[in-house]
């Protein structure tokens, strides 16, 4: 399913919106190219002086006001980051991509289809990182606004979800808009295939609490559950799997990036 045709590249069409602003800079070939002026930042670009919650391949700026829900596996290993903020929510993931072009374009279109099968109308649109894909899901609470955001970088591809207010509309996003042009992604040197999940861990903070919280729960009398699971109730819609599977729901194909 993820072959390339003959004839040219599959990830980049003549329609399809240009390349992101990181990974156009990843292509350039002037080193004097101007620096970028918003996230997500890859690592070489990212500003100083900021203070970031370091889930290791996502650096999550500090927002007051947001709130971190992160679903961790028994092992430590990340598997869903929540922010929430009032009555919006932003659910972030980072994959491995080509150095040389995006794959926003497809995955996109992959989420499209999957929605259309589900009966749901995806409709596209153009946003400030490029085209989004902006849906409205039944969900067990009934009808629901989703806005898919992609952000195409060196070796890497940000997807971001949000849903509530911010879904349905955009200027809504605040301080939540500000989590995602603030992001700054850690890309390791290992080839990955292309669409599979960048690690990601419990920051320092998280663990000393699940500790804490695990020593707690040891005492005689003790209830309750440790911080694995702290993550946002239940999975939002397509594409929302653990690790070990792309953007769009579907396992990482053989080519590394």
């Amino acid at each position: 399913m993820f072959s390339r045709k003959r004839g040219g590249p599959k990830h980049v069409r003549p329609a399809d919106a240009p390349p992101s602003a990181a990974l156009e800079r990843s292509l350039a070939a002037d080193d004097d190219a101007p620096p970028p002026t918003h996230g997500p930042w890859d690592a070489e670009h990212a500003p100083a002086g900021v203070e970031r919650l370091d889930l290791g391949s996502l650096l999550i700026p500090a927002i007051e006001g947001v709130e971190v829900r992160v679903q961790a596996n028994p092992d430590g290993a990340v598997e869903q980051i929540v922010l929430v903020d009032g009555d919006s929510a932003l659910q972030l993931g980072v994959f491995a991509a080509p150095r040389s072009e995006g794959i926003w374009d497809e995955v996109r279109a992959e989420i499209a289809e999957a929605m259309s099968a589900d009966g749901v109308a995806p409709r596209e649109v153009a946003g400030p990182y490029g085209v989004e894909l902006t849906a409205r899901v039944n969900t067990p609470e009934g009808p629901a606004d989703v806005r898919f955001v992609g952000v195409d970088g060196p070796r890497w591809m940000v997807r971001a979800l949000y849903q509530g207010a911010a879904a349905a509309d955009p200027s809504r996003e605040g301080a939540l808009g500000q989590v995602l042009s603030g992001l700054v992604v850690i890309r390791d040197a290992e080839a990955r295939p292309v669409r599979e999940a960048l690690p990601l861990r419990l920051p320092k903070e998280m663990t000393e609490q699940a500790a804490a919280a695990q020593a707690a729960q040891a005492e005689p009398g003790a209830g309750g559950q440790g911080a694995n699971g702290q993550g946002a109730n239940g999975q939002g819609p397509n594409g929302q799997g653990p690790n070990g599977q792309g953007p769009s729901g579907q396992r990482a194909n053989g080519r590394l990036a």
